[in-house]
């Protein structure tokens, strides 16, 4: 067969993208969960329609990334197709902390990729809570006690249920199923979540299939008022605590987000000039929930279209390929490549090759945040 050198396009082939990357939005009554998962899809792509204070909803968001626009002002392509991301409204406790959270509320956040954790910090008498005010460490604790005791229950029942089977027949891959999940359940027992343990290979291979809360990436958003906007660093540097690798406190006025959201461009742009604000803040609270998930994003360029692709940091060229459709994963040759702050400021693929940034990589490059990519393939 002879070798096709491909630019990705839509019409030389029927893409079929991956399911985008889910975060699930949970909070208390009254933390304004509900207000940020409007505001995030003031930018949808798609959404569902409330029903019932008890479903879940789902939107999909478009993601804000300067350098996608700027490459589309470079070719002026058909359609420009932004990363997206899936965030699903999670319906949980509905009344007083000491019921707990729902077992369809576990049920329903076991799905998601990453956590979003609405906690309310702001004080408001046309919104009073059952408390007698707003306590942001109290409800942080007591969520993430509840994610720890999911887990634990878990771990005991299926502990119980491979010992029976071990009394029955010795199995090795059970008896290392069974002396993690004892390990899992010891670090539990501490009070602390599962995403604190060194892990290798093996054992995180294992564990997938549980889905496990205490092991997901979480993003606390403390939802602050609009007079403590400009002391956001020292609110976010008090809750550094609950800070880790895998958790990340931010905290935003949802209310005035809310408000950024409803402006049109040129309004919203004198909005966020009044305030000192150079964008809104949930384009950086996406960014993070990017981070938190170890995700980055490469560029495919042309005529037809410029689109951004999501894939998690660390993937080989031949893997991206394969983001875009199994048969480029399948077939795959090399991949031109060039960062797309080079293309830019060289102002064209072709000159980019000329001087020798359009690299010719083969399948074990590892794509970088940034890499426009042109994939050769054969099928």
């Amino acid at each position: 067969m002879s070798l096709m050198f491909f630019r990705v396009k839509f019409a030389a082939v029927e893409f079929k993208r991956k399911s985008n990357m889910q975060i699930g939005i949970v909070g208390f009554p009254l933390s304004g969960k509900s207000t940020l998962f409007n505001t995030l899809l003031r930018n949808r792509v798609g959404e569902s329609e409330y029903k019932s204070k008890q479903q879940t909803v789902r939107g999909v968001i478009s993601v804000q990334d300067e350098r996608l626009d700027r490459l589309t002002a470079l070719f002026n392509p058909r359609r420009k197709v932004p990363a997206a991301v899936e965030y699903v409204l999670v319906p949980g406790l509905d009344s007083r902390r000491e019921k707990g959270f729902s077992p369809d509320f576990f049920s329903r956040l076991k799905t998601v990729d990453e956590i979003l954790l609405v906690v309310r910090a702001f004080e408001n008498e046309f919104y009073s809570l059952p408390e007698e005010k707003a306590d942001s460490r109290r409800d942080i604790g007591f969520a993430m006690s509840e994610f720890i005791l999911s887990d634990m229950m878990i771990i005991e029942r299926r502990i119980e249920r491979l010992e029976k089977q071990l009394k029955k027949l010795r199995n090795a891959d059970d008896e290392a199923e069974l002396r993690l999940l004892k390990k899992c359940l010891t670090v539990l027992e501490s009070e602390k979540p599962l995403r604190v343990m060194d892990l290798n290979d093996d054992e995180r291979k294992r564990l997938q299939g549980y889905q496990f809360l205490s092991m997901k990436p979480i993003l606390i958003v403390l939802n602050i008022d609009e007079d403590r906007l400009s002391d956001t660093e020292n609110i976010e540097h008090d809750f550094r605590n609950y800070a880790d690798d895998n958790v990340t406190v931010m905290a935003l006025c949802l209310k005035i987000e809310s408000e950024i959201a409803e402006l049109d461009d040129d309004d919203q742009r004198m909005f966020l000039d009044e305030l000192g604000i150079r964008e809104p803040a949930v384009y950086r609270l996406v960014r993070k929930s990017y981070d938190l998930l170890g995700l980055i994003s490469f560029f495919t360029v042309g005529e037809d279209e410029c689109r951004a692709w999501t894939i998690r940091s660390g993937l080989s060229a031949q893997q991206a390929a394969g983001v875009i459709h199994s048969d480029l994963e399948r077939g795959f040759i090399r991949a031109d490549v060039v960062h797309w702050d080079d293309l830019l400021r060289k102002g064209s693929l072709a000159a980019c090759r000329s001087e020798g940034l359009l690299r010719l990589e083969g399948k074990d490059y590892i794509v970088r945040d940034g890499d426009v990519m042109e994939i050769r393939f054969n099928v």
